[in-house]
């Protein structure tokens, strides 16, 4: 434990109630600014953090994240961020969403740039808070580039992105040996809702030499992708899950082939985010028990200590 106590020894730790961070209450978070000097109002120039808050699971958050969010004067966050976490900021924070999900904008992305540069002039901490990795479809380079143009400071906090996730969780290695060498990553998303892929980079290699290939935001277009796939050689039988609301509670997913994927989902209750893995990685299952990674009742964990 004593990487446990060095963490609740240092700043905003050792001024919180030694529980897990997820579940302190915003009174929690308010005593421990108090005790340390904060006085609710943003102070010094703006400095914005870029950060993930990982797939869903608020024990996913890494240290740095949830130090920094204790910390936050603004959030802007997506639609994909838990309950949980956001519960983690102040309750002088002052909260804003600008969610985006498959035809359902909150705010086009040169705006959610404005409102970093708006917000973050007046001083204090910006977070802008992202579902999984900022850095992967999460358009953090575009808003690095508007706040580095204004000359804001800022920084990067990575997240655990949901392919990693679903790969941990539904008990799929993405580059089993013997199986797969590489894993890729692609979305179904782009600007231009019309816009293909290119699906003659993924060609089919009949050596056996494939990589996993891990498709975000790919559910409304899951007949594009299949159809894609085979007409750059990939077989009708290659394996495929959808993998719903990874790391949650709600988790769940459907699996077949390329031939058969789309009216099985059709059948499902899947309602998103969704990523789908592709591959014979998926047929080579580990037998993970996700139970084991349930929180412990905090009176046991109080005591070993």
């Amino acid at each position: 434990m004593r990487l446990l106590d060095a963490v609740l020894r240092t700043s905003w730790g050792s001024l919180l109630p030694r529980v897990p961070f997820w579940q302190l209450s915003t009174n929690d978070i308010n005593t421990g600014a108090r005790q340390s000097g904060c006085s609710g109002q943003p102070s010094g120039p703006g400095r914005v953090i870029l950060m993930g808050a990982g797939p869903g699971d608020p024990e996913l958050l890494t240290l740095k994240a949830a130090r920094l969010l204790q910390q936050a004067d603004v959030m802007l966050f997506d639609n994909l961020v838990s309950a949980e976490i956001l519960a983690m900021a102040p309750r002088r924070c002052k909260k804003v969403y600008v969610g985006k999900r498959a035809g359902q904008h909150a705010m086009a992305q040169h705006e959610i740039n404005q409102l970093l540069l708006q917000y973050a002039v007046q001083g204090g901490l910006v977070v802008r808070l992202k579902g999984g990795d900022p850095a992967i479809f999460g358009r953090v380079a575009e808003e690095a580039t508007a706040l580095q143009q204004a000359g804001i400071a800022f920084a990067i906090v990575p997240g655990v992105t949901t392919a990693c996730a679903a790969a941990a969780y539904s008990g799929i290695a993405l580059t089993a040996r013997g199986s797969a060498a590489a894993v890729q990553f692609l979305t179904a998303q782009f600007a231009d809702p019309a816009r293909q892929p290119d699906w003659q980079a993924y060609r089919y290699r009949a050596a056996g030499t494939n990589p996993t290939l891990v498709v975000y935001m790919g559910l409304g277009r899951l007949q594009q992708l299949c159809d894609g796939l085979q007409s750059a050689g990939w077989p009708a039988s290659t394996a495929v899950t959808l993998l719903d609301q990874v790391s949650t509670a709600a988790q769940q997913e459907v699996t077949g082939n390329l031939s058969n994927i789309v009216a099985r989902y059709n059948s499902s209750n899947l309602s998103g985010p969704t990523l789908i893995v592709v591959g014979s990685v998926v047929q080579q299952r580990m037998a993970v028990d996700l139970r084991l990674l349930q929180p412990a009742d905090i009176s046991v964990s109080a005591a070993t200590v």
